[in-house]
């Protein structure tokens, strides 16, 4: 899977989009007109890359979420770990830990988040 990065404009168009889903497109350009200074032109280019990068569908004039805005941050931490770190997660937590300190509570919620899904792997 490519990785997937939003440059500005359609950062801010997925934001309204995600706001508003299920949305007319013809609404959409209005919001986008009147939130951003769009042309029509405009959203429909950026909404078609979006479209190609898997986001949103843009059918029958409706547009609706693919991919949710905290798959996709999900999706871009994944690929920076896998770019950075070589894909280890114990390399990006130790290099992320290094360089700041974790409150107690920090420390416990990543305590549970291993227990939760270690728990998740062994009943599977």
């Amino acid at each position: 899977m490519a990785e997937l990065r939003l440059t500005d404009a359609e950062a801010r168009l997925a934001e309204i989009v995600w706001a508003n889903a299920p949305v007319p497109s013809p609404e959409l350009v209005e919001l986008c007109k009147r939130e951003l200074d769009w042309a029509k032109s405009t959203t429909y280019t950026i909404l078609k890359k979006l479209c190609d990068k898997g986001l949103f569908r843009n059918d029958s004039a409706r547009v609706t979420v693919l991919l949710s805005k905290e798959d996709l941050a999900a999706r871009q931490c994944r690929d920076f770990i896998d770019d950075s770190f070589g894909g280890s997660l114990p390399k990006f937590i130790a290099a992320f830990v290094g360089t700041s300190r974790l409150s107690g509570r920090q420390a416990e919620e990543i305590r549970n988040l291993i227990e939760k899904y270690r728990e998740e792997a062994g009943n599977e």
